[in-house]
């Protein structure tokens, strides 16, 4: 939608639920297979499959950011997993997805797949977990400032 409103010459999609046209992000899980493939991968990297905040996405963000980060927490507003996708197409804009190595909640196997299925691309791999912005800022900006 951004990419619509101003011009773009790149959009990039780091660690992202990539929808389809009109699909809302509370479809979006059963749609993509998501909750299979995080619990398959939990289970085959030795990590716990029940679902929470430090396993899946604080696991490699330095525990003092971690920490400054909890004062600005605030729970997901149920509508928000309602609203479809209000695109009608993906832009005619070069798109790169970017994917944490060491993603647990959306494991890198399953980003791989969904770029494919949804985009029509692979994606580039960068270190960290799912909030990779917080555990590997330089490495993400390295990556972010390749494309310019």
């Amino acid at each position: 939608m951004a990419c619509e409103r101003a011009p773009a010459r790149l959009l990039v999609l780091v660690n992202a639920m990539i929808p389809l046209p009109g699909e809302t992000p509370g479809d979006w899980w059963g749609d993509t297979g998501w909750e299979p493939a995080r619990v398959a991968a939990a289970r085959a990297s030795g990590y716990p499959a029940e679902f929470d905040l430090a396993t899946y996405f604080l696991h490699d963000v330095p525990a003092d950011v971690a920490a400054a980060g909890e004062a600005h927490s605030f729970p997901e507003a149920d509508i928000a997993f309602g609203q479809p996708c209000a695109i009608e197409r993906w832009p005619d804009v070069p798109t790169r997805v970017l994917a944490g190595q060491d993603d647990r909640f959306f494991p890198l196997a399953f980003q791989r797949q969904v770029a494919r299925d949804r985009l029509g691309t692979d994606l580039h791999v960068v270190p960290g977990g799912h909030l990779v912005a917080l555990s590997h800022p330089a490495e993400l900006a390295g990556r972010l400032t390749r494309y310019l």
